[in-house]
């Protein structure tokens, strides 16, 4: 079986998710091609599992202090190489065409009336989950963004629907958390805005990874650079996570029993959305704005969720070479009946904080 695989770049989340599959994909035997786009190729690390891997411009968005900035990334936006990418590739020679949220090889496939799958968590939100709804043209975008023929999403909670569990690439942690240890990973907001929060709560010890601050120790701060294994060590060192309201980490966060606060990318709305579907669970905190009073009131008064998930990587790959030979729905069924300590959940408007903008926002 020969695989084409696009990854949106933007962010490390679908670079994670793809980590995961590839080393499903070699144990397997399974060739795959794969195609990466959203971020410049400098600014892409451990990469080694994707061989020679390819890269094209795509399309991403431009984040400021915390909000997304529409005009920047219409700008930053070329959509004449975006065109010319999309011609440049064949998808006709595969067995299977994937996309995670990659538009390069999403169109191709689509201009070429190949069968693309949509693999990922931005692939639930065809159903009808927890979700914001207060910027139509923000929906729209996400759902023709890369677009595919068949949609295997995945969410926190199957919410009555053919939705996979999340996908995580590390099972196990090396390291018992320590209650006053805290990762760090808020990459849209500003560093020294954040840098300053941090610094204001001396009783705790932050792990913080951003790209514009030196890495060393200050103070109570330990700033890191973008690396998986140093990621993955302080997740396991850490017992309580700070992020934005992404997918990917989150779901690690989940899987490992840490206390989560989370802050969505302002006119995100796959991050608002998120944040909603946090609370509606009981997994996390979400706040729309932050500074060291939020921060240290999280870390004192809440409680820690902790969902144990399947391999969901294995069971993927290995529908995909049974030729399908169980529906989607039964695969999805046979992994949440494998996930331990599900939260419960009931669609109901009381269950929502008194919020009228969270409220007036839920499906």
């Amino acid at each position: 079986m020969k695989v084409l695989y696009g990854v949106q770049g933007t962010g490390n989340g679908h670079i994670t998710r793809a980590r995961a599959m590839a080393a499903e994909f070699s144990a397997a035997g399974v060739e795959v091609d794969y195609i990466f786009s959203g971020r410049d190729p400098e600014d892409y690390f451990d990469m080694s599992a994707f061989g020679e891997y390819r890269h094209f411009r795509g399309l991403s968005f431009v984040a400021r202090n915390g909000k997304l900035d529409l005009g920047a990334t219409l700008f930053k936006a070329n959509l004449f190489q975006l065109y010319k990418d999309v011609c440049s590739i064949d998808t006709r020679g595969y067995d299977i065409v994937i996309t995670d949220y990659e538009p390069v090889v999403a169109w191709a496939a689509k201009q070429q009336g190949i069968a693309c799958i949509g693999f990922g968590h931005q692939y639930a939100f065809v159903h009808d989950i927890p979700r914001y709804k207060k910027n139509r043209v923000a929906q729209w975008i996400m759902s023709n963004f890369a677009p595919a023929t068949m949609q295997l999403g995945s969410h926190w909670h199957h919410f009555g629907h053919s939705i996979l569990p999340p996908l995580i690439h590390e099972k196990e942690l090396s390291n018992a958390p320590d209650e006053k240890n805290v990762l760090v990973y808020l990459p849209f907001e500003n560093s020294e805005a954040v840098f300053d929060w941090l610094e204001a709560i001396p009783e705790y010890h932050f792990r913080f990874h951003c790209k514009d601050i030196d890495p060393g120790l200050y103070g109570n701060v330990e700033v890191f650079p973008f690396s998986r294994n140093e990621f993955q060590k302080n997740l396991s060192e850490c017992a309580s996570v700070l992020s934005n309201a992404g997918f990917e980490l989150n779901s690690e966060a989940l899987q490992f029993g840490r206390r989560i606060l989370v802050k969505p990318l302002t006119g995100q709305i796959e991050q608002h959305s998120n944040a909603i579907a946090l609370e509606l669970l009981g997994a996390a905190k979400a706040a729309d704005k932050l500074d060291s009073n939020i921060i240290k009131e999280w870390l004192e008064t809440s409680k820690v969720t902790c969902i144990t998930y399947p391999n969901v990587a294995k069971a993927v790959v290995d529908w995909l070479q049974d030729n399908k030979g169980m529906s989607l729905s039964d695969l999805c069924d046979c992994l949440w009946e494998q996930t331990l300590n599900l939260p419960a959940f009931v669609n109901k408007p009381d269950l929502v904080k008194q919020d009228t903008k969270r409220k007036g926002a839920l499906a």
